[in-house]
This record gives structure tokens, C-alpha cells and sequence, in this order.
């Protein structure tokens, strides 16, 4: 069993069934999930993306500026990591929210020793803004969390069931990989997470097993090391 973690959510995940903001009962399937692998005692650190609010990119498309669209971006993940919180304290779990852009009172500064020291409380710990910098994703803020709080894997959850190499919701013969190398990303071009993410997880050797987090029970079973989802490692 692992004992510290990094989950990265996306931010179009938590929409469920809606074409956008955030759907309750998707919030609430996570925060139990979340909820079942803090009692088995796992430090948890969570990075959720802003996808469902507002994405910095797709601003940029409709006329927006790249720096304030990526801005407008991060405060989108501090309102999904504020939900979140909401739903994993309602079931009686403490949570912590730590921003990687000053805003208190809505949450703390990050820190690393702030971080740690939260886990080790028995605080699942969701880091919201990115990096606080323009021009990166979500997926290297979690690579960059995930690193700095010394995890022992990032878990990255999807609605799909690991990695294949072609799109299995349009291709139904794309074939899954078990297990990946960093290299084997990079040689067949598959699109997992951006570049500078997966050159972090690489040079840090941080492995990554991407599953579907949309089927209850599955987050339980990547914490326990059942064969589930896709692991990537060096």
C-alpha cells in the first residue's frame, strides 16, 4: 500500500452529467472515495483542474490574453478544490486548502513544510492555483506537488481505464497498456499530460498510474496496488 499520494483530478470531471460547473453527485462520489482511502490511513495531496469553469487555453482562442486567461484558470481550480473540500469535510474528514497564489482568508499560502506537516495531521490536502505561473498546466502543477510533497506516486484519474495507444472512445481496437516507460511516451507521442509534467515525473522519477476514477471503488484499489489502470515509470 502506498503511503503518501498525489491525485490529479480534472476539473471536466467533476461536470458528471452536466455541460458545465460542478455536478453534486459526481462531487460527492469522489469526496467517498477520497473519504474510503483516508481511513485506511494514506496521506492524500490532491490537484484538480479548473476545465469544468474556465480553461486558460481556450480562452486565449476567443480573444482573451494568455496570462490573464491562465490567471482566470487557477482561480477557477481555487473554487473546485473550495468544493471539494466542502464535500470531503462534510463526511468528516479534515481537509486543508493551500493556494499557490495569496489569497487568504480563502485558504493558506503553499508551503512545502506547511504541506507536509498538514498531511502528517491527517489532513487530506488540496493544492489549488497550478503553480501560480501563466503558461503552465494543472498536470505540472500536480508533477510539481507531487515532487515537493515527496510522494510515492501520482494517481492520476480519468474517465477512461488507463493508457492506450489510440483513442479508445473513438478507436475500439486501441490497445492497453499495463505498464509504460516515460521513454515509450515520448517515442510513440502519446498525449498523457503535457511535456514539461512528464519530464518532471521522469527526472524525479515519480511513477504514475492513470485509472478510471468514475467507477466507485477504484482509487481503493490503485492505493492497495491492484493491477488496475496503467502505471508509468522510469
Amino acid at each position: 500500500m502506498y503511503k503518501r499520494i498525489l491525485l490529479k483530478l480534472s476539473g471536466e470531471s467533476l461536470m458528471g452529467e452536466q455541460q458545465y460547473g460542478i455536478d453534486e453527485n459526481r462531487l460527492n462520489e469522489y469526496a467517498a472515495q477520497i473519504d474510503e482511502i483516508s481511513k485506511l490511513g494514506v496521506q492524500i495531496g490532491i490537484v484538480i483542474g479548473g476545465g469544468n469553469i474556465f480553461r486558460g487555453l481556450k480562452g486565449t482562442e476567443r480573444g482573451f490574453d494568455r496570462v490573464k486567461g491562465d490567471q482566470m484558470g487557477m482561480l477557477a481550480t481555487v473554487i473546485n478544490s473550495l468544493a471539494l473540500q466542502s464535500a470531503i469535510e462534510s463526511r468528516g474528514v479534515k481537509c486543508k486548502v493551500l493556494t499557490a497564489i495569496r489569497m487568504e482568508p480563502i485558504a493558506e499560502f503553499f508551503s512545502k513544510h506547511r504541506a507536509i506537516e498538514a498531511l502528517e495531521s491527517g489532513n487530506v490536502v488540496i493544492f489549488s492555483g497550478g503553480t501560480g505561473c501563466p503558461y503552465f498546466t494543472t498536470d505540472t502543477g500536480s508533477a510539481l506537488r507531487g515532487i515537493e510533497i515527496e510522494a510515492d506516486v501520482m494517481f492520476k484519474g480519468t474517465r477512461v481505464d488507463g493508457i492506450y495507444d489510440s483513442d479508445p472512445e473513438k478507436n475500439s481496437n486501441a490497445k492497453k497498456f499495463d505498464t509504460i516507460t516515460y521513454d515509450e511516451i515520448y517515442s510513440k507521442g502519446l498525449k498523457i499530460m503535457d511535456l514539461t509534467a512528464t519530464a518532471l515525473c521522469k527526472e524525479n522519477r515519480l511513477p504514475i498510474v492513470v485509472f478510471n476514477m468514475d467507477t466507485a471503488g477504484n482509487l481503493k484499489k490503485v492505493v492497495l496496488g491492484e493491477n488496475i489502470g496503467t502505471k508509468v515509470t522510469n
